[in-house]
């Protein structure tokens, strides 16, 4: 696949004619890779005990949604504190310091024995959760644009992978370890891999990008084949640190930022609820074993690591619109698949159907957003898009209640649905509202003069879904 390619390239080192750049960025981006891993594989680990959890507590599962909620809210809470954080500290040092954090919570679960404990102790691992994602990412984004080459999704993808091991694993040994020692396990190897890794960052202050106005004007990089509207995200990535798009947009460019969060929130809304409700789904209502209930949200992200390592060839064939379009209804009818089948076997085949369709919608919308209004879009979005996170799991247990849990997963399917379609409706956006705002201002140079933004833009990542 093209991306591999590039990734392979970015691994071998910095630009030609650099060399003292590339010993150093290629050992920043391993043990960045190294934590993004973790992150998901820590995660996963958490994710296929909470059937065995919802069973020592006793909780319901409209309680067990409230208490997941602890999740969602610990990690939306220290989002802000953590960028703050990150802009006085550094990004590496918190990413080291948040990595323990993790490590030290997961444990916490399993010593509960209420809905409402369980809840609090999901606060503080949440808190670490989201604290990592931020600042790990604040750190990719920093290496990416040092780098100059799009490597970004290839730590999502690490994220991913890192997500399917740990399920993977933690399904193996689900019949035969407590939640107790499992994440008590996990705990431990977490912080050796954070005392092994750690010190790699630790060592090395995150590198400044180069972000010069003749560097974005260079022709010989540019990428001729690509559609107008991926022009217009470029030209809002690489403003990073230089200018930002003004304050004073129009009400229709609000109102379509406004639409692609709404996108992001319908794809965060799917991925909580697979990761919160695969597993028991499938136990609860398809009487799968609890090694098979785990290969749910395990296939589940293996299909997002496949989806994600190929997401710049389907972008490039496809164009962003028909791309958000063919992932929003590839979600929808895998879900539908997952949440209705009558069988454990095919509602795994409709997990991994979904997995494909969503891996690349959360980026598109982001990155259309931030080609409208810049920075300022980019955060708009990725604020509806963790409201997505934080609504999933306590509807889907309400919902459950109330009904049954394979319908309140059919949820996920209306709302990827949902997604393709405000997609297709948003699909003249990013080209034209993006350049009617730049001749407005005068502290940037007129965009309409360039004839193509650089392949290697600086992309803004969100925290691991993922």
């Amino acid at each position: 696949m093209p991306h591999l390619n590039k990734v392979a390239t970015a691994l071998s080192g910095g630009r030609a004619g650099e060399p003292g750049s590339r010993s150093p960025l290629s050992r920043l981006r391993i043990a960045l890779t190294v934590f993004f891993a973790l992150d998901g594989f820590m995660f996963a680990g958490w994710v296929v005990r909470i059937p065995a959890i919802k069973q020592q507590t006793g909780a319901s599962a409209s309680a067990l949604g409230l208490a997941l909620l602890g999740v969602s809210a610990g990690a939306v809470v220290t989002m802000v504190f953590t960028g703050r954080l990150c802009r006085r500290f550094g990004s590496h040092p918190v990413t080291v310091l948040c990595a323990v954090l993790l490590s030290l919570s997961i444990v916490l679960p399993p010593q509960t024995h209420s809905a409402l404990t369980l809840g609090l102790v999901l606060l503080v691992f949440g808190a670490a959760y989201g604290g990592l994602n931020v600042a790990m990412n604040s750190a990719a984004v920093d290496l990416v644009a040092a780098l100059r080459r799009p490597v970004i999704s290839s730590f999502h993808a690490a994220f991913s992978l890192g997500g399917m091991i740990g399920a993977g694993l933690g399904g193996l040994v689900a019949g035969g370890l407590s939640p107790a020692v499992h994440l008590s396990l996990l705990t431990g190897l977490g912080l050796l891999v954070t005392a092994l890794t750690g010190p790699r960052l630790l060592r090395h202050a995150a590198p400044v990008p180069e972000r010069a106005e003749p560097e974005r004007a260079e022709p010989d990089r540019a990428e001729p084949d690509r559609a107008e509207e991926d022009r217009a995200e470029e030209g809002a990535g690489t403003r990073k640190g230089t200018a930002t798009v003004p304050g004073r947009l129009d009400g229709r460019t609000r109102r379509l930022v406004l639409l692609f969060g709404v996108i992001a929130l319908c794809t965060a809304y799917g991925e909580g609820a697979m990761a919160d409700w695969s597993a028991l789904h499938l136990t609860q209502d398809l009487d799968a074993t609890p090694g098979l209930a785990a290969a749910g949200y395990s296939l589940f992200a293996l299909a997002m690591t496949a989806g994600r390592l190929s997401g710049t060839a389907l972008l490039e064939r496809l164009g962003q619109t028909r791309a958000l379009v063919a992932g929003g209804v590839t979600a929808a009818l895998g879900m539908l698949v997952g949440a209705l089948a009558p069988t454990a076997w095919l509602a795994l085949a409709g997990f991994a159907v979904a997995g494909l369709g969503l891996a690349n919608i959360f980026p598109v919308a982001i990155g259309r957003a931030g080609a409208l209004a810049g920075p300022g879009g980019v955060a708009a979005a990725s604020t509806l898009g963790y409201g997505g996170m934080l609504l999933g799991p306590p509807a889907i247990g309400f919902l459950a209640d109330w009904f049954t849990l394979p319908l309140a997963l059919t949820t996920v399917a209306l709302l990827a649905g949902a997604a393709a379609l405000i997609g297709y409706s948003a699909r003249n956006a990013s080209a034209g509202p993006a350049e009617s705002t730049r001749p407005a201002d005068s502290a940037r140079p007129a965009d309409s003069a360039r004839p193509a933004e650089p392949a290697h833009r600086p992309e803004l990542a969100r925290p691991a879904d993922e």
